[in-house]
């Protein structure tokens, strides 16, 4: 759960006491370090790749009171497949973020 669904050490700790099993955040923690490598390359396999038609967006938009360009990179079925946020316009990150997943 900590690596697929970006659960804290404490929230798998919580979801598993509520499925009867009574474990610390601690052994949590020894297992990832332990199985974490061998288990993210489990999910890797899993997971479809995205699919070929896809789009790039562009959006100016404000974070944390900043105005930033934001680039996403999202395939036909809505999955997002890169990001980049820069203050500036660049065309050189753009075509980066492009590269990229064109190469994933």
């Amino acid at each position: 759960m900590y690596f697929r669904f970006n659960l804290s050490f404490h929230d798998n700790e919580d979801v598993m006491a509520k499925c009867g099993i009574d474990v610390s955040y601690e052994t949590i923690i020894r297992w990832i370090n332990k199985l974490g490598l061998q288990y993210t390359k489990r999910i890797k396999r899993t997971i479809d790749k995205p699919s070929t038609d896809w789009h790039l967006d562009e959006v100016y938009t404000k974070i944390s009171g900043k105005m930033v360009y934001l680039w996403r990179a999202v395939d036909d079925e809505g999955t997002m497949l890169d990001i980049v946020v820069q203050s500036r316009r660049n065309t050189k990150a753009a075509l980066g973020l492009l590269r990229k997943v064109l190469t994933s």
